[in-house]
């Protein structure tokens, strides 16, 4: 059914939403399908930036929340770059058609892959950087194989695989389609798995994020000389997310996971127990693309069977990891000794950390968090403070409210 949905899908620009779903980059493909067949019609050019245009403004009046989304921004970013790209008179001259042996037509042709590739890596870094915390480095060479081998390969036999389904006799091609189709994988995950193959980098701030976007829409829309000065706020922009300060301690929204920044640049899990999904995860949100540590292995870290304390930058932490039942009053000394004491579970009111405690009371209202430490300490939450939609609320921490400085809105 997968190879089936993939192809209608493909063929029909998207249009099958029953099997291929109704996402954003679905309803783009179709969207755009139908305004290129009108536009042959019509006898107009088709691929331009209008037509990209078109296809942006017919989602946002159907899904306008999917602007706010990275399905939405990776995919009209992609085809904006390719179009854009295109459009532009130094490609057209580089790509045009003209007399010349086999040999320099394939080269242009592989040429003109990887540059598009290369342009439309650019143009999706921040964005992937931004919602994922990884963009991809060798996805331009990938695609001088991935391209040729979907467009002459893959699609041709699917087409013909419905066709003689028709009469029952599609299954060779589809059996030549699922061998094409597991080759295209395969580079996928062997170009994923090459050393070097993911740029890995902290949270991305929104104010620089807002500010890469409008340089590479600046770049990408004018064709005067007025477009380089886009490359200003997207180098500002891009400089601002390689200057970021790592975090130095990064928990869960459910509270049971804690991370902890480690002086050779790696991170530790307090519970190292967790799942591939938890390590993915944190290791994404800490921009790092090795192994977690475990933190109860740690000399500097002294932990019982309910809790751990550790020295992280100066500052004492203590992490609740155990499920009895504590009193308060044995537990105020530990927390007043501790600057940040962090649990899974509700908290005594005696428990009050000397800057702050987060607790199942806390973590409702702010989602996972992020800890800056030093100097001038603060908190990144994934829930943004003020926020008036209805499926969040503004933070807050309990045991200390007063002693804790403003939380930032999450980046």
């Amino acid at each position: 059914m997968l190879p089936l949905a993939a192809a209608v899908a493909a063929l029909a620009g998207g249009g099958y939403t029953l099997l291929a779903g109704a996402e954003v980059p679905t309803l783009r493909s179709f969207i755009a399908a139908l305004l290129v067949l009108v536009a042959f019609l019509m006898g107009r050019e088709a691929l331009t930036l209008r037509l990209v245009a078109a296809g942006a403004l017919i989602v946002l009046l159907w899904r306008p929340e999917s602007l706010a989304g990275p399905s939405f921004q990776l995919s009209f970013a992609a085809i904006t770059a390719i179009v854009a790209l295109h459009e532009g008179r130094a490609m057209q001259r580089f790509m045009a058609r003209r007399e010349e042996p086999w040999a320099f037509r394939l080269g242009r042709g592989i040429a003109g892959l990887v540059i598009t590739g290369l342009v439309v890596e650019v143009a999706l870094a921040p964005i992937a950087l931004f919602h994922f915390h990884k963009a991809g480095l060798y996805g331009a060479l990938a695609n001088v194989i991935a391209i040729p081998l979907t467009t002459f390969v893959i699609m041709p036999v699917e087409a013909l695989a419905l066709l003689f389904d028709s009469v029952g006799l599609g299954a060779p091609f589809w059996w030549a389609a699922e061998r094409a189709l597991n080759a295209l994988i395969w580079l996928a995950h062997s170009v994923a798995d090459a050393p070097g193959a993911v740029a890995m980098l902290p949270v991305f701030p929104r104010w620089g994020f807002g500010l890469a976007v409008f340089g590479g829409i600046w770049l990408l829309l004018w064709r005067t000389r007025w477009r380089w000065a886009g490359a200003v706020p997207l180098a500002i922009g891009m400089a601002v997310l390689l200057v970021q300060p790592r975090p130095d301690l990064l928990i869960t929204g459910d509270g049971r996971h804690i991370a902890a920044a480690l002086p050779d640049g790696g991170y530790a899990l307090l519970r190292d127990r967790a799942g591939d999904y938890v390590r993915d995860a944190m290791a994404e949100a800490a921009g790092i693309d090795a192994p977690l540590a475990a933190l109860t292995g740690l000399d500097h870290v002294t932990c019982n069977r309910d809790f751990c304390r550790w020295r992280q930058d100066g500052w004492t932490v203590l992490a609740a990891r155990g499920r009895d039942r504590i009193e308060g009053a044995e537990m105020a000394a530990a927390c007043a000794a501790s600057d940040v004491v962090i649990s899974d579970r509700w908290l005594p009111r005696e428990c009050v950390a000397r800057w702050l405690t987060v607790d199942r009371d806390t973590l409702p209202q702010t989602g996972g968090l992020a800890l800056y430490l030093g100097e001038q300490p603060r908190v990144v939450t994934a829930l943004g403070a003020g926020d008036d939609h209805m499926w969040r609320r503004p933070p807050q921490v309990s045991g200390n409210d007063e002693a804790i400085p403003t939380i930032s809105p999450a980046p």
